[in-house]
């Protein structure tokens, strides 16, 4: 795809050290990577993302979960898109305007949950917060893993995304 395919990522740094990962990069990447799965146009959406750290993401776990703990990473969709039966598709964003994209929704991703579930895994960072990305921009798609048909759909979409990233299934390990 081209320059004028990307989709408009807005990246906030709040934490420095996901300035110096290269946070707002690899989110464009993931983000494309994802839609251009989904066959959805990439000039048609806009997604927020916040590389913050523990403390703040603990915050919002709160303010949006009732739980007051840190966790890698959270959404907010900017619509229910989800299916209403297990394991069907989930409902497709709208096209946008013309210079007006669809806001699909906003992503938060934790600095130091995510350094320690790649070092607890064994993974490249960049791998898990890939991964991860993946997984966030899914659920402002509609995706889901509350129903086990949901799960399984939600999974196989992230490996195959993730494959075509040159990334390894993030859950090979729970398959075997």
């Amino acid at each position: 795809m081209t320059a004028t395919m990307e989709p408009l990522v807005d990246t906030l740094i709040e934490d420095p050290r996901w300035e110096a990962f290269g946070l707002e990069d690899l989110a464009g990447r993931v983000v494309l990577a994802v839609l251009d799965d989904q066959q959805i146009s990439a000039r048609a959406c806009e997604i927020s993302v916040l590389g913050c750290g523990d403390a703040r993401i603990a915050v919002l776990n709160q303010d949006f979960r009732g739980k007051p703990v840190p966790t890698n990473v959270l959404s907010w969709p900017s619509e229910e898109r989800g299916a209403e039966v297990d394991g069907d598709a989930p409902l497709r964003p709208g096209p946008g305007l013309p210079g007006l994209p669809e806001e699909l929704g906003d992503i938060a991703i934790a600095w130091e949950t995510c350094l320690r579930e790649a070092a607890d895994q064994g993974k490249p960072i960049a791998d898990h917060v890939a991964h991860l990305l993946v997984h966030g921009v899914l659920h402002l798609l509609g995706y889901d893993h509350m129903r086990d048909k949901d799960a399984a759909l939600m999974e196989n979409t992230e490996t195959r995304i993730l494959a075509h990233m040159g990334i390894a299934d993030p859950y090979v390990e729970r398959r075997a």
